[in-house]
């Protein structure tokens, strides 16, 4: 490490007079200001060279700065004289002590060393080579490898939940491997050591382990899923893996239970929207559609429908792919090619059962939008989607899949186009008063007088700004007029129009509505409007 430079030791001297304060007779020195805040101002490559991994986890010690030969460590620990001269002995330096929260040491030590340091250390520091007796060694550092890489998984998973993350994404390059959460449908990179490339197969074997998949098999993509307990809940986890050049590349699909509602009233639907939808339910026969892209929130809306319709005098069956949430009270079947149970046999075959409402999961192909059609117009409400990037696209890419337009006319009820917008984080919330050279397209689509708001950043949202999530949506509901239309085969924006016309409240528009209402943000809205901006 370079030599401090006088202006660098003034400006530590400065700091370490603004981070410190006396309590009592002790002169206890404890810190006046977040760890993580001064840990952030300095230089993370010479942070982490002061103290290696192993001790700072072993001992619970942040550092954050060096003056001269003396290092300044940050603890949770700062009244045990015993344990602080164990502390200095160890770093063979002197050490000044400051004291911390605990929560605030675990975050710092996370920051510094990346997720899961302490297990990478373990093994990266234990090289065969310095064991005595070679023989032993191998199976020794095989079998503390082992227990590392179990508990860096199990770390790796708490810490997601923890952080409300959807989705882990473990993706392998030549010469790192990269760890992303998607937190609110936004992926962040988590710190972790650049020691953990070599560890990727062995992360890889433990997961696949955990799902029952084929260790051996890397060449082909595999799927799975795991079940953690986790007080008080039980997770349900989807594995999916991908080979790669640099080795495989795995997802974690994270299904909890107790961050979803399947209540109507709860996703995000307005007034206006909420009668709609109870008008749909009250029909007899027919399809709703949801459309949207992967992670939209559409399953979630249709699970939210069938809680509705929920009741003793009602069958409900499904069949799905996969599975995302067991429904008490209602039959799911899962999809399983392999065996010849597609979309369509399953379909087929609910038929026997005597349903009154049905689910498709997704409608891929002609033969499961036909069957579906068949089924609607035999007395049945069906519930299913598509990937559409609006509500009059799916019209489109029916009539692509080879369904006669007529047929379509007859039996779609609705299309509902949805997509999920963060929402403001109620912590942090705040007035917009400059809006960074967007105040011209505020005022065309708010007015002059409008309050609108964002999330100025905090502890609890991470400092996004924004704390879950909500769905915005387009009702397009199918009359005469519309089914006309359809069966002459007019183009997708045309229909839009004439939607719009008689009232549609598009997904731009419902944006914008929650915005007014202090939900999201204007950039959210753009963010996931802009490929169906009218």
């Amino acid at each position: 490490m370079p030599a401090i430079t006088k202006s660098e030791k003034s400006d530590l001297n400065t700091a370490q007079r603004d981070v410190s304060r006396s309590v009592g007779l002790s002169g206890t020195k404890v810190l006046a200001d977040n760890l993580l805040k001064l840990i952030q101002k300095e230089s993370l490559k010479e942070i982490r060279s002061l103290i290696k991994p192993a001790v700072a986890f072993r001992y619970k010690i942040v550092p954050f700065g060096k003056q001269g030969r003396k290092i300044i460590v940050a603890t949770a620990i700062i009244e045990d004289v015993a344990v602080l001269d164990e502390i200095r002995w160890v770093l063979g330096t002197d050490t000044d002590f400051y004291k911390a929260e605990p929560e605030q040491i675990e975050e710092a030590l996370r920051y510094i060393y990346g997720l899961g340091a302490e297990a990478v250390g373990t093994v990266t520091e234990n090289e065969p080579g310095n064991a005595m007796v070679p023989g032993m060694a191998s199976d020794l550092d095989a079998d503390s490898e082992e227990a590392s890489v179990v508990r860096f998984v199990n770390e790796l998973l708490s810490e997601s939940i923890r952080e409300r993350a959807s989705d882990i994404h473990i993706e392998p390059f030549e010469k790192n491997l990269r760890i992303r959460y998607r937190i609110d449908g936004i992926l962040y990179e988590i710190p972790v050591p650049e020691t953990l490339r070599h560890l990727h197969t062995a992360i890889v074997s433990r997961i696949k382990i955990m799902a029952n998949l084929n260790i051996a098999e890397q060449r082909l993509p595999q799927d799975g899923r795991i079940k953690v307990k986790t007080s008080p809940r039980e997770l349900d986890l989807r594995i999916s893996t991908l080979p790669t050049p640099f080795g495989e590349s795995v997802n974690i699909r994270i299904l909890n239970n107790s961050q979803v509602s399947l209540d109507l009233t709860k996703l995000g639907m307005l007034d206006h929207d909420l009668e709609t939808i109870n008008y749909l339910l009250a029909k007899p026969h027919g399809i709703v559609l949801v459309t949207g892209p992967t992670g939209s929130g559409k399953t979630t809306t249709l699970y939210s429908c069938l809680n509705r319709l929920n009741e003793a005098e009602r069958k409900i069956i499904t069949v799905e792919d996969p599975i995302e949430y067991q429904l008490p009270g209602i039959t799911q079947i899962q999809v399983n090619p392999k065996i010849g149970l597609t979309f369509a046999q399953g379909l087929r075959s609910m038929l026997r059962h005597d349903p009154d409402v049905m689910l498709v999961g997704e409608i891929r192909d002609h033969e499961t939008a036909e069957v579906t059609i068949q089924v609607a117009m035999t007395g049945h409400l069906v519930f299913s989607t598509l990937h559409t990037n609006d509500a009059s696209n799916a019209v489109a890419r029916l009539i692509n899949m080879g369904i006669e337009p007529y047929l379509i006319a007859a039996s779609v009820e609705c299309i509902i186009a949805q997509r999920l917008v963060r929402k403001i984080c109620p912590y942090c919330r705040k007035i917009v008063s400059n809006h960074n050279g967007q105040t011209q397209l505020v005022e065309t689509l708010f007015g002059e007088n409008a309050v609108i708001y964002k999330g100025e950043g905090c502890e609890h949202c991470k400092n996004t700004g924004y704390f879950g999530r909500t769905a915005i949506y387009e009702f397009l509901m199918i009359d005469e007029e519309l089914r006309s239309h359809i069966i002459r085969k007019t183009s997708a924006n045309h229909l839009r129009q004439i939607a719009v016309k008689k009232g549609m409240c598009s997904l731009r528009k419902d944006g914008i509505r929650k915005i007014l209402n202090g939900i999201t943000t204007l950039d959210e809205v753009l963010r996931v409007t802009q490929e169906v901006e009218e």
